[in-house]
């Protein structure tokens, strides 16, 4: 996504050879007298010296969106020690949030999108019902994670999303039992109720632009017939409203702003960055540490209590692979050791796709005169100084969900609106006046898969998401199009609307708009489910739902890849939440639950809206 500070263009797509961990271990080991070599002499002699010297309570691997919130929740105890293990570096400089404004300055997040020093910059295969396209999937590798890089936009999802969880396998996880997390996280700038929270480390704001551009789009969707909504996350997610965003005083208010950096002076928590960890270390099936790469010397650690990782949907089901917890077939052939044959591992993946409709904007008030240098020098400034101004949102401050049939029980279908264009991620700077509306299905029947390319934990694994190999999910995208034309074309636009940019008018037939799709959608950066929980009787699953992985001990995963199914909207706040309820599972306290909590439901299902 493009906005005031344009990406650079990127000429290479970097494996990212990551280096990382700890400083603590070596340390104690040399105080103990123990050389490296008696160190690792067996398994039970290592575990038995790390007892004293470099073993904590948890581990924790990945400071992203679910690892930040595990590490400020399992050290509230003064008891636990926890070591949390980040392979990127951390979002600031000299201690600066502000030397590190193209993190932090909302406005600026497309230079993440394509600077390897913060990112992953993964690639899928060539997708063959997308006319063969490598699809580009930025993840964070940064202290927060990918709420580190993303557009910084606030959704949980339908309430039906952690119903339809709960009747995948995941009991527990239901809405009654899901959304006093969301509450527990949250500090919304409009107050607590019964859906918001009021007291939680979260700040969630609403935009405050008031761009004519936003107040057309909202205007003409009601002119369209679909209904206004104040709280998208609240009530009624179907409808048209004002976005929450995780921004807070005009800055980007990531995992690691809200959650690790309050925590980060605790003496029972240490953090490693540059740290990647290359393997889940056993004894038998019981889990009893990691094995990591710093500054090109491996080493190990070792956990007491439990290993938990949240690096992701794409890299927790990895490192469970490169360790031997996967399909047993795939781990034989390149000849790593099986220490539990669970094939659901890198199964199930699942993710949002999108498409830009554009139009040209008549009128000089889109964000395209931003993008001059001049002028993102003087709202660089500005924010710089006093977080204020154009630099302090990400301008993705309206959007809706809509159903795109009659018959759809909940909205299947979103939008984020754009008083700019957006040209290849926001890599490409924008080249005329105009708005766009991102739009995209929310519940694809295509899923994919991804596996290991080889036993280097530096190769990205082979990312195959399958878009588009349903029919089901070329008619949703078809009528994306389509529905987003209607709303363009109310008289609340007319003083805006200028030609057609995308599609363009000569793109009218449904072939011409399946070819379209093919050529011009991207993912929504959503990559989900790879390590699905579930019941044990369930063969696809690969936790259970108290987020244990199941055949081993002392291991869990806790984040986006144990989403049974992808929810309706952006992943950053569920993945919040399933953390907030995991750490009350792992500390053994009762889970939080409110029961009939009303949900809007249509009148009737015989009409589209």
């Amino acid at each position: 996504m493009s906005y005031l500070m344009k990406g650079f263009k990127c000429h290479s797509p970097v494996m990212c050879k990551v280096a990382g961990s700890l400083f603590k271990a070596h340390t104690l080991k040399n105080t103990l007298g123990i050389n490296e070599q008696h160190f690792k002499i067996s398994r039970a002699t290592s575990q038995l010296s790390s007892e004293k010297a470099n073993s904590y309570n948890y581990i924790i691997v990945g400071a992203g969106s679910a690892g930040c919130v595990l590490a400020n929740r399992l050290t509230e105890d003064p008891q636990s020690s926890v070591l949390l293990l980040e392979a990127g570096p951390k979002d600031t400089l000299l201690g600066s949030v502000r030397l590190m404004w193209k993190i932090h300055m909302p406005a600026a997040l497309t230079y993440n999108l394509c600077d390897e020093k913060y990112n992953w910059y993964y690639h899928t295969t060539p997708q063959r019902h997308m006319d063969n396209r490598v699809m580009y999937w930025p993840r964070g590798r940064v202290w927060g994670g990918s709420s580190s890089l993303n557009a910084m936009v606030y959704i949980r999802g339908h309430a039906e999303d952690y119903n339809r969880w709960s009747r995948e396998g995941a009991l527990g996880w239901d809405y009654e039992h899901c959304l006093p997390y969301f509450k527990k996280a949250q500090t919304h700038e409009l107050g607590p109720d019964r859906y918001r929270g009021g007291n939680g480390p979260l700040h969630v704001s609403r935009g405050k632009t008031n761009h004519p551009l936003h107040q057309a789009f909202l205007e003409a969707a009601q002119q369209a017939g679909y209904p206004f909504t104040d709280d998208m996350n609240g009530y009624q997610q179907e409808g048209f409203g004002w976005m929450d965003m995780t921004i807070h005083r005009g800055q980007r208010w990531s995992t690691a702003s809200a959650y690790l950096r309050p925590a980060i002076s605790r003496p029972n928590l240490s953090v490693a960055e540059k740290t990647l960890v290359t393997k889940i270390l056993f004894q038998g099936t019981k889990c009893i540490g990691v094995e990591y790469v710093k500054n090109g010397q491996r080493k190990e650690v070792f956990a007491s209590k439990e290993v938990i990782l949240s690096g992701g949907a794409i890299n927790s089901p990895q490192l469970l692979m490169l360790s031997g917890i996967g399909n047993a077939d795939d781990l034989k052939k390149l000849g790593i050791p099986v220490v539990c044959h669970l094939p659901g591992v890198g199964q199930n993946l699942q993710d949002h796709l999108e498409v830009y409709v554009q139009q040209k904007c008549t009128k000089p008030i889109t964000l395209y005169s931003a993008q001059k240098p001049l002028n993102m020098v003087r709202i660089g400034l500005e924010w710089l100084w006093k977080f204020t101004g154009e630099g302090a949102t990400a301008h993705l401050e309206s959007g809706g969900f809509i159903r795109s049939e009659p018959g759809v029980p909940h909205p299947d279908i979103q939008f984020h609106f754009l008083p700019s264009q957006v040209i290849d991620h926001g890599r490409v700077a924008s080249t005329m006046e105009a708005y766009q509306v991102h739009v995209g299905p929310m519940r694809s029947t295509s899923v994919g898969w991804l596996k290991l390319k080889s036993t280097d934990p530096n190769d990205h694994p082979i990312i195959e998401p399958n878009y588009l190999s349903t029919e089901r999910d070329i008619w949703e995208f078809r009528q994306c199009v389509k529905l987003t034309r209607e709303i363009f074309a109310q008289k609340a636009f007319e003083k805006f609307r200028g030609p057609e940019i995308q599609p363009g008018n000569h793109v009218q037939s449904d072939k011409e708009i399946d070819a379209f799709i093919r050529q011009k959608a991207d993912s929504a950066y959503h990559p989900s489910c790879t390590c699905k929980m579930g019941q044990h009787s369930d063969s696809t699953a690969v936790v259970d739902p108290q987020t244990k992985v199941i055949g081993v001990e002392n291991l869990r995963v806790v984040d986006a890849s144990i989403m049974p199914s992808v929810v309706t909207g952006n992943l950053n706040a569920p993945t919040i939440m399933i953390a907030e309820k995991a750490a009350d599972i792992i500390k053994g306290l009762p889970p939080l639950q409110e029961k009939n909590v009303p949900v809007y439901k249509p009148k009737t299902l015989e009409t589209q809206r």
